[in-house]
């Protein structure tokens, strides 16, 4: 898939590397030199262009794209500007990064397909992880839902799926189960990667395990406090 990145500072730089290093091409844009200088010969291409003057944005192959996503956070203004140029020029699908609940409210108005939050999301999800004590990412459905990824704890391992009582107990929903494996990699070396297990051939939960599960988010607080 090909991809635009407008702002290539941590966050946007960091993005477009690891897209290109899944296999897509991405086109970055900044009006730093030294931002396009650092990382051109990473990405498929990048311009230095001013993009809220939309004779820059003009460079930019807007509507050859799947996706353009603005990545822009220092300069508030700047993101919505860039933001409306692109609805102006009826670009089909746009991301933007929000850097508070103001500059949300503004792009909610645009009606664009996602409103990109990296620095809440690592909040949220650090803020889970000290609170649980354990390594836990998570993914936003709504306000008030969301999918977690959890290893564990140790008062699990040795029980069943059922004895859990997930469903019963905290009203959460179990979508999968993770198990740590041996796999080969492309060079031939072992290597550790966890794998999903079909839940109906999970006797007991094994140290290590990871389970996928589904809940409100005071859903998922009342089990960290029955651990």
């Amino acid at each position: 898939m090909k991809y635009i990145i407008i702002g290539l500072g941590n966050y946007g730089s960091v993005l477009a590397q690891e897209l290109t290093s899944l296999g897509h091409e991405v086109i970055g844009a900044d009006i730093t030199d030294s931002r396009v200088d650092a990382i051109k010969n990473k990405i498929a291409t990048a311009f230095i262009i001013d993009a809220t003057e939309e004779r820059s944005l003009d460079v930019l192959p807007l509507n050859r794209v799947d996706a353009v996503i603005v990545t822009i956070g220092e300069n508030f203004g700047a993101s919505i500007r860039v933001t409306a140029l692109l609805k102006q020029k009826n670009v089909k699908h746009i991301y933007a990064r929000s850097i508070d609940r103001v500059h949300r409210a503004i792009l909610e108005g645009f009606n664009i397909d996602r409103i990109l939050t990296p620095e809440e999301d690592a909040a949220f999800n650090l803020a889970r992880q000290l609170d649980f004590g354990s390594d836990i990412d998570t993914f936003h459905i709504d306000k008030d839902h969301l999918v977690a990824k959890f290893i564990v704890p140790d008062k699990f391992v040795g029980h069943s799926l059922k004895e859990l009582s997930l469903r019963k107990e905290f009203n959460l929903k179990l979508i999968t189960l993770t198990r740590a494996g041996v796999v080969t990699n492309l060079l031939g070396f072992a290597v550790t990667q966890q794998t999903v297990e079909k839940l109906a051939d999970v006797d007991m939960i094994q140290a290590g395990d990871e389970l996928v599960c589904y809940g409100t988010d005071k859903d998922f607080q009342s089990l960290w406090k029955a651990l």
